[in-house]
């Protein structure tokens, strides 16, 4: 699993519970003037958005950038608008190639600041099935009583 970024502006922790995650990447986000300031203030949320596909460019669709109130006046700002994600030519098709034969979805896990920049860490995830879910929280129940049961012994 990878290392998470100290500076994390956003995670999408349903996205670990309802999918396999086969591989991740990281990508660039299009942004506006008033996003970045809104995303500065904490403002962001990406726990329903999900990566579309459209002439051969990837998009991240239903992250959620709630506009300030003290942003320009004359902007309209959409808080839901379709951001173009910056990836190589490789990669996207790599994605988009995936996501079309194999049944697979691309998500977002997270967003956070490398350097001046926000970047988008997306995977490339296979859906959970019900029995799926249950087992993967049996075998965490599990993890957290061994470690509780090996800390209960030390002492």
């Amino acid at each position: 699993m990878a290392k998470k970024p100290s500076n994390q502006i956003c995670a999408n922790k349903k996205a670990r519970h309802e999918y396999f995650i086969e591989e991740t990447i990281e990508a660039g986000l299009a942004l506006e003037g008033w996003e970045v300031k809104s995303i500065r203030a904490g403002k962001m949320a990406i726990t329903d958005a999900y990566v579309i596909f459209k002439g051969g460019e990837a998009f991240l669709f239903g992250a959620h950038i709630q506009p300030l109130l003290t942003s320009s006046t004359h902007v309209n700002p959409d808080n839901i608008r379709t951001r173009k994600l910056l990836l190589n030519r490789r990669e996207i098709d790599k994605l988009f190639g995936m996501v079309n034969q194999k049944g697979y979805a691309v998500v977002p896990l997270s967003c956070y600041w490398k350097g001046a920049r926000v970047k988008c860490e997306i995977a490339l995830a296979k859906g959970k099935k019900l029995h799926d879910k249950r087992a993967t929280l049996k075998e965490r129940d599990w993890q957290m009583d061994k470690k509780r049961g090996f800390k209960a012994d030390m002492r």
